[in-house]
């Protein structure tokens, strides 16, 4: 399993596993759709822990805060899209050096891979601030279906001050897709079957939070795992 049962985690995991019950009713509620990559059916695989913080990662806060909060996002799930601005809500909330977030990529929608291209186009031409600048917009205009109107991609860019020449070129070479490939493997290794899915690094740990925690959630687990690091 990717997280261990030492009794300094104890408490925070059980509050996590009751915030993963919000979230399956969520899911449920609301009608997430959910995917199993191919091949995902049959004997089910031991889980594969997800890379700590790298030195490339999209990030909000210190890398080396208590708390990272690593998050495989679909730009076209609306669970995602309430996600993006719970998490924003997060890290205005906590000191940096207290609470990171970190965005990696898990398409599953139909357009999701395309718009997981063109936000690494964004941190290619204008580093970690042109992606969230563009990760942020991009959340704000997707509709709840997630179907983005034509040339919004474009749009987008224009909108964050990109060169429109060279964010085409980006796209249109697929330079970018090895990267986002590389996410979708790993988090469906980690067992990522639909999105958000969500890894909490604490004090060494992997602690699994599936799905579009709402804000009081995400305090409650925040607040109870620094205070568990006294």
């Amino acid at each position: 399993m990717l997280h261990s049962h030492k009794g300094n985690v104890a408490i925070p995991i059980a509050i996590v596993a009751a915030g993963a019950l919000i979230a399956a009713a969520l899911f449920f509620a609301l009608g997430n759709q959910t995917a199993v990559p191919p091949g995902g059916a049959g004997e089910a695989q031991p889980l594969v822990p997800v890379r700590g913080v790298q030195p490339d990662d999209h990030i909000k806060g210190n890398p080396d805060a208590r708390i990272v909060v690593i998050e495989y996002s679909d730009t076209e799930c609306r669970f995602c899209k309430l996600f993006h601005e719970t998490m924003n809500q997060v890290i205005a909330q906590y000191e940096p050096s207290d609470v990171a977030w970190v965005y990696r990529h898990l398409p599953f929608q139909p357009g999701g891979a395309q718009q997981a291209e063109a936000l690494e186009c964004a941190a290619h031409l204008a580093g970690n601030d042109g992606f969230w600048a563009y990760a942020d917009r991009l959340y704000e205009v997707t509709p709840l279906d997630g179907q983005l109107p034509p040339g919004e991609l474009d749009a987008i860019a224009a909108f964050t001050g990109l060169d429109a020449a060279a964010f085409t070129q980006c796209i249109e070479s697929g330079d970018m897709r090895e990267r986002v490939e590389q996410d979708f493997n790993e988090a469906t290794a980690a067992g990522g079957r639909g999105t958000p899915h969500n890894i909490i690094l604490f004090n060494g740990e992997q602690l699994p939070l599936e799905g579009a925690q709402p804000l009081e959630v995400m305090v409650q687990i925040i607040d109870q795992l620094l205070a568990q690091e006294g």
